[in-house]
């Protein structure tokens, strides 16, 4: 997987530039089909963490000379994301400030505005020698044991915190805090000035809200009484004693808008759950609970479907693109004329 992606990204770059590279990484479909040709099923458990773990492993030794990289991936690997970043920013003499800063807040978006019950453990950021970037990351729900991919691609955020996603992929949709979306933009300027207000006044409206209601083993339990759209206890959700503590840092930052608020360490689901749900309460901004997620074979799939991956084929495929690309003397435009003439005789 590792070779034949490599011939496939070197192909790419040459032919159609790096940054178009990150264009259709950013698609779903055709991360999916990427996936396939390098021997995925189409519902395989493990493609996205694979093919993009065979992008970046394939990219070692001549990320440089293509002006194309990439940097984090799966658990802990994904921490060390910003580094990485930094280390090959260097080596172009590139600031790194902006793709650090682009990194970090896709995975805070995604991680805590958008709380579908998704938790991020998959996180890469391929970037361009230019500062273009993509980001694809992956959530997994511990209820269904079911994958949720998140695709970001830097040519169409225009905000950060309002509809910044290329795409998100999901077999499953369902009510969700979405707080990127559109409609909750008034949800988002609301919830930013109460952070900036004493704390009191959001525990305050918290607190207004709770009743108690019997419980069959605690006898009282404090319980949040909302509509059934969502349901909060608050005791798990929003009344903890390090909400306070976080209400009062983002008090003392004063932040401007929604996307500092998000910036600020320690502010997460919760603490955005209970601005949400004040801002609702002192202002009158419910929250819409649109899911933002929406709705092949070359060589085989590792699970035996369609059939079980030609190794022999497979090493073919490497060998052609191989020679097609980098080993003929012929210059590139001829190269890439008989990589088509190549591709038409094999049709």
């Amino acid at each position: 997987m590792v070779r034949l992606s490599r011939e496939i990204v070197i192909y790419l770059a040459s032919e159609y530039g790096t940054g178009e590279i990150l264009r259709r990484l950013s698609d779903p479909f055709w991360f999916q089909a990427f996936g396939c040709v390098l021997g995925f099923d189409w519902h395989s458990s493990g493609v996205t963490t694979t093919v993009c773990g065979a992008i970046k492993e394939g990219l070692k030794d001549i990320d440089r000379e293509l002006g194309f990289f990439a940097a984090g991936g799966k658990g802990g690997v994904s921490r060390k994301t910003p580094q990485q970043i930094a280390d090959a920013c260097e080596r172009i003499g590139r600031e790194a400030q902006p793709l650090v800063y682009a990194s970090r807040t896709a995975a805070k978006v995604d991680s805590a505005a958008v709380q579908d019950g998704y938790q991020l453990y998959h996180h890469v950021f391929f970037f361009t020698a230019a500062g273009d970037w993509c980001v694809v990351q992956q959530g997994m729900s511990d209820a269904t044991r079911t994958a949720r991919r998140y695709h970001w691609l830097s040519d169409t955020v225009a905000s950060f915190v309002d509809e910044p996603h290329q795409a998100v992929c999901c077999d499953a949709r369902g009510e969700t805090l979405n707080l990127v979306a559109h409609e909750n933009d008034r949800v988002r300027s609301r919830s930013a000035e109460l952070a900036a207000q004493k704390p009191e006044l959001t525990l305050a409206a918290l607190r207004t809200t709770v009743r108690l209601k019997p419980d069959t083993t605690d006898g009282q339990l404090p319980f949040l009484d909302m509509p059934a759209r969502h349901p909060l206890l608050p005791e798990i959700d929003v009344a903890t004693p390090y909400l306070e503590k976080i209400l009062l840092k983002t008090y003392e930052r004063a932040p401007r808008d929604f996307e500092s608020l998000l910036g600020i360490e320690g502010v997460g689901p919760k603490t955005l759950r209970a601005l949400a749900l004040a801002s609702e309460l002192v202002h009158g901004t419910p929250a819409t609970m649109r899911d933002p997620a929406r709705f092949s074979f070359a060589h085989g799939g590792k699970d035996g479907t369609p059939f079980p991956v030609d190794r022999i084929t497979y090493d073919r495929t490497i060998e052609i693109l191989n020679k097609a690309i980098n080993r003929s003397a012929i210059d590139r435009s001829e190269k890439v004329q008989a990589f088509r003439r190549l591709a038409a005789f094999g049709n």
